[in-house]
Protein backbone atom coordinates (compact mmCIF):
# COMPACT_ATOMS: atom_id res chain seq x y z
CA UNK A 1 0.00 0.00 0.00
CA UNK A 2 1.35 3.47 -0.81
CA UNK A 3 -0.86 4.81 1.82
CA UNK A 4 -0.29 4.15 5.42
CA UNK A 5 -1.46 7.17 7.00
CA UNK A 6 -3.88 10.32 6.51
CA UNK A 7 -3.03 13.88 8.01
CA UNK A 8 -5.54 16.33 8.18
CA UNK A 9 -4.84 20.40 8.15
CA UNK A 10 -7.33 21.62 10.29
CA UNK A 11 -8.52 25.31 10.52
CA UNK A 12 -10.60 26.07 6.59
CA UNK A 13 -10.23 22.06 5.87
CA UNK A 14 -11.94 20.53 8.77
CA UNK A 15 -13.28 24.08 10.40
CA UNK A 16 -15.15 26.75 8.69
CA UNK A 17 -12.61 29.11 10.77
CA UNK A 18 -10.58 30.86 8.46
CA UNK A 19 -13.24 33.75 8.81
CA UNK A 20 -13.37 33.72 12.37
CA UNK A 21 -9.12 33.86 12.25
CA UNK A 22 -9.77 37.22 9.63
CA UNK A 23 -12.47 38.58 11.79
CA UNK A 24 -10.25 38.27 15.06
CA UNK A 25 -7.08 39.39 13.20
CA UNK A 26 -9.15 43.02 11.80
CA UNK A 27 -10.70 43.59 15.43
CA UNK A 28 -7.38 43.60 16.87
CA UNK A 29 -4.96 45.23 14.38
CA UNK A 30 -7.51 47.97 13.53
CA UNK A 31 -7.13 48.66 17.46
CA UNK A 32 -3.76 49.25 16.30
CA UNK A 33 -4.63 51.68 13.21
CA UNK A 34 -4.24 48.95 10.46
CA UNK A 35 -6.87 48.91 8.44
CA UNK A 36 -7.05 45.66 6.81
CA UNK A 37 -8.61 44.51 3.42
CA UNK A 38 -10.52 41.11 3.02
CA UNK A 39 -7.68 40.44 0.71
CA UNK A 40 -4.93 41.47 2.80
CA UNK A 41 -6.02 39.46 5.20
CA UNK A 42 -6.58 36.31 2.92
CA UNK A 43 -2.64 36.40 2.31
CA UNK A 44 -1.74 35.45 5.04
CA UNK A 45 -4.46 32.22 5.01
CA UNK A 46 -2.29 29.04 6.31
CA UNK A 47 0.51 31.13 8.08
CA UNK A 48 1.84 30.68 11.66
CA UNK A 49 0.15 33.56 14.11
CA UNK A 50 3.44 34.79 14.73
CA UNK A 51 4.27 34.98 11.64
CA UNK A 52 1.22 37.10 10.80
CA UNK A 53 2.14 39.12 13.36
CA UNK A 54 5.15 39.85 12.29
CA UNK A 55 4.12 40.91 9.09
CA UNK A 56 1.96 43.39 10.13
CA UNK A 57 4.40 44.98 12.26
CA UNK A 58 7.07 45.67 9.59
CA UNK A 59 4.75 46.97 7.22
CA UNK A 60 3.18 49.28 9.67
CA UNK A 61 4.53 49.66 13.15
CA UNK A 62 2.63 50.11 16.17
CA UNK A 63 3.54 51.10 19.92
CA UNK A 64 1.67 49.79 23.12
CA UNK A 65 1.37 46.15 22.90
CA UNK A 66 4.63 43.59 22.39
CA UNK A 67 3.90 41.28 19.37
CA UNK A 68 3.54 38.24 21.76
CA UNK A 69 0.55 40.84 23.37
CA UNK A 70 -0.69 40.67 19.92
CA UNK A 71 -0.80 37.36 19.47
CA UNK A 72 -2.96 36.82 22.54
CA UNK A 73 -5.14 39.20 21.64
CA UNK A 74 -6.04 37.43 18.52
CA UNK A 75 -6.33 34.20 20.52
CA UNK A 76 -8.51 35.22 23.04
CA UNK A 77 -10.90 36.69 20.65
CA UNK A 78 -10.65 33.95 18.06
CA UNK A 79 -11.55 31.39 21.09
CA UNK A 80 -14.74 33.34 21.73
CA UNK A 81 -15.76 33.15 17.83
CA UNK A 82 -14.93 29.51 17.94
CA UNK A 83 -17.38 28.92 20.92
CA UNK A 84 -19.77 31.19 19.73
CA UNK A 85 -20.02 30.13 15.65
CA UNK A 86 -17.54 27.48 14.67
CA UNK A 87 -18.86 24.37 12.67
CA UNK A 88 -17.21 21.49 10.51
CA UNK A 89 -16.98 22.11 6.85
CA UNK A 90 -19.47 19.97 4.44
CA UNK A 91 -18.05 16.18 4.05
CA UNK A 92 -15.62 16.13 7.44
CA UNK A 93 -17.67 13.59 9.48
CA UNK A 94 -17.99 11.38 6.28
CA UNK A 95 -14.45 12.02 5.42
CA UNK A 96 -12.88 11.02 8.86
CA UNK A 97 -15.72 8.26 8.93
CA UNK A 98 -14.52 6.87 5.61
CA UNK A 99 -10.37 6.38 6.98
CA UNK A 100 -11.78 5.21 10.45
CA UNK A 101 -13.56 2.33 9.06
CA UNK A 102 -10.82 1.24 6.91
CA UNK A 103 -8.30 1.39 10.21
CA UNK A 104 -6.39 3.98 8.45
CA UNK A 105 -4.42 6.30 11.67
CA UNK A 106 -5.31 9.66 11.13
CA UNK A 107 -3.12 12.62 12.08
CA UNK A 108 -3.27 16.49 12.34
CA UNK A 109 -0.87 18.91 11.49
CA UNK A 110 -2.22 22.72 12.23
CA UNK A 111 -0.48 25.84 12.17
CA UNK A 112 -2.89 27.25 15.05
CA UNK A 113 -1.87 27.13 19.13
CA UNK A 114 -2.70 23.46 20.44
CA UNK A 115 -5.40 25.64 22.53
CA UNK A 116 -6.65 26.79 19.51
CA UNK A 117 -6.51 23.35 17.98
CA UNK A 118 -8.66 21.59 20.84
CA UNK A 119 -11.19 24.51 20.96
CA UNK A 120 -12.49 23.42 17.32
CA UNK A 121 -11.82 19.58 17.55
CA UNK A 122 -14.24 19.87 21.04
CA UNK A 123 -16.27 22.01 19.07
CA UNK A 124 -16.85 19.53 16.15
CA UNK A 125 -16.58 16.37 18.18
CA UNK A 126 -13.73 15.12 16.47
CA UNK A 127 -10.87 14.74 19.01
CA UNK A 128 -11.35 10.38 19.07
CA UNK A 129 -10.58 10.35 15.56
CA UNK A 130 -6.72 11.53 15.40
CA UNK A 131 -4.35 9.43 17.05
CA UNK A 132 -1.40 12.11 16.88
CA UNK A 133 -2.15 16.26 17.27
CA UNK A 134 0.59 18.64 16.24
CA UNK A 135 0.99 21.91 16.20
CA UNK A 136 3.59 24.40 14.04
CA UNK A 137 3.95 26.57 17.34
CA UNK A 138 6.21 24.28 18.90
CA UNK A 139 8.33 23.76 14.95
CA UNK A 140 11.11 26.56 14.33
CA UNK A 141 9.01 27.30 11.23
CA UNK A 142 5.29 27.22 10.46
CA UNK A 143 3.77 26.57 7.24
CA UNK A 144 4.96 26.47 4.15
CA UNK A 145 8.51 25.10 6.31
CA UNK A 146 7.46 21.01 6.13
CA UNK A 147 8.40 20.54 10.15
CA UNK A 148 4.81 20.57 11.62
CA UNK A 149 4.54 17.64 8.88
CA UNK A 150 7.25 15.99 9.68
CA UNK A 151 6.55 16.00 12.76
CA UNK A 152 3.37 14.33 12.52
CA UNK A 153 4.51 11.67 10.53
CA UNK A 154 7.23 10.81 12.97
CA UNK A 155 4.43 10.66 15.86
CA UNK A 156 2.32 8.26 13.69
CA UNK A 157 6.03 6.08 12.93
CA UNK A 158 4.70 6.28 9.18
CA UNK A 159 7.35 7.23 6.41
CA UNK A 160 5.99 10.74 5.01
CA UNK A 161 6.13 9.57 1.46
CA UNK A 162 3.71 6.95 3.12
CA UNK A 163 1.06 9.61 4.02
CA UNK A 164 -1.73 11.52 2.55
CA UNK A 165 -2.03 14.99 3.35
CA UNK A 166 -5.23 17.02 2.83
CA UNK A 167 -5.17 21.14 2.68
CA UNK A 168 -7.06 23.88 1.63
CA UNK A 169 -4.13 26.68 2.21
CA UNK A 170 -1.31 26.65 -0.63
CA UNK A 171 1.33 27.59 2.23
CA UNK A 172 -0.20 24.19 3.41
CA UNK A 173 -0.01 22.44 0.14
CA UNK A 174 3.74 23.43 -0.10
CA UNK A 175 4.43 22.30 3.32
CA UNK A 176 2.75 18.87 2.60
CA UNK A 177 4.61 18.60 -0.31
CA UNK A 178 7.88 19.27 0.57
CA UNK A 179 7.88 16.67 3.65
CA UNK A 180 7.36 14.24 0.52
CA UNK A 181 3.74 13.41 1.11
CA UNK A 182 1.02 12.75 -1.56
CA UNK A 183 -1.60 15.92 -1.04
CA UNK A 184 -5.24 16.27 -1.98
CA UNK A 185 -5.88 20.11 -1.91
CA UNK A 186 -9.54 21.72 -1.27
CA UNK A 187 -8.76 25.48 -1.62
CA UNK A 188 -11.25 28.15 -0.76
CA UNK A 189 -13.50 28.87 -3.94
CA UNK A 190 -11.52 32.51 -3.64
CA UNK A 191 -8.36 30.77 -4.01
CA UNK A 192 -8.47 27.69 -6.45
CA UNK A 193 -7.38 29.01 -9.43
CA UNK A 194 -4.08 29.77 -7.92
CA UNK A 195 -1.97 27.60 -10.39
CA UNK A 196 0.11 26.67 -7.50
CA UNK A 197 -2.61 24.04 -6.00
CA UNK A 198 -1.39 21.88 -9.29
CA UNK A 199 1.42 20.90 -7.09
CA UNK A 200 -1.63 18.86 -5.68
CA UNK A 201 -2.06 14.89 -6.30
CA UNK A 202 -5.64 15.42 -6.83
CA UNK A 203 -7.78 18.86 -6.19
CA UNK A 204 -11.12 18.85 -4.81
CA UNK A 205 -13.89 21.62 -4.19
CA UNK A 206 -15.26 20.13 -0.96
CA UNK A 207 -14.49 17.12 1.20
CA UNK A 208 -17.98 15.64 0.39
CA UNK A 209 -16.38 14.91 -2.98
CA UNK A 210 -13.87 12.87 -1.29
CA UNK A 211 -15.25 8.68 -2.52
CA UNK A 212 -13.18 5.08 -2.89
CA UNK A 213 -13.31 5.71 -6.74
CA UNK A 214 -10.44 8.43 -5.38
CA UNK A 215 -8.95 6.92 -2.56
CA UNK A 216 -8.09 4.02 -4.91
CA UNK A 217 -6.74 6.03 -7.49
CA UNK A 218 -4.56 7.43 -5.10
CA UNK A 219 -3.61 3.93 -3.45
CA UNK A 220 -2.82 3.04 -7.21
CA UNK A 221 -0.38 6.28 -7.28
CA UNK A 222 -2.79 8.26 -9.69
CA UNK A 223 -2.28 11.55 -9.76
CA UNK A 224 -5.75 13.27 -10.44
CA UNK A 225 -4.99 17.09 -10.55
CA UNK A 226 -8.10 18.36 -11.61
CA UNK A 227 -11.20 18.53 -9.63
CA UNK A 228 -12.88 15.27 -9.16
CA UNK A 229 -16.10 15.15 -9.85
CA UNK A 230 -17.86 11.80 -8.59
Amino acid sequence: MLIQAIIFDLDGLLVESEPLWRRAEAKVFGSLGLSLSETELAETTGIRLDEVVRIRYRKQAWSGLSLKEVENAILEELLVLIEREGSALPGVAETLAFFEQRGIPLGLASSSPLRVIEAQLRKIASESFFKVVCSAEFEAFGKPHPGVYLSTAEKLGIEPRLCLAFEDSLPGLIAAKAANMKAVAVPDREFAAHPGFGLADAVLTSLEEWNEGLWQSLLSGERLVAPHKS
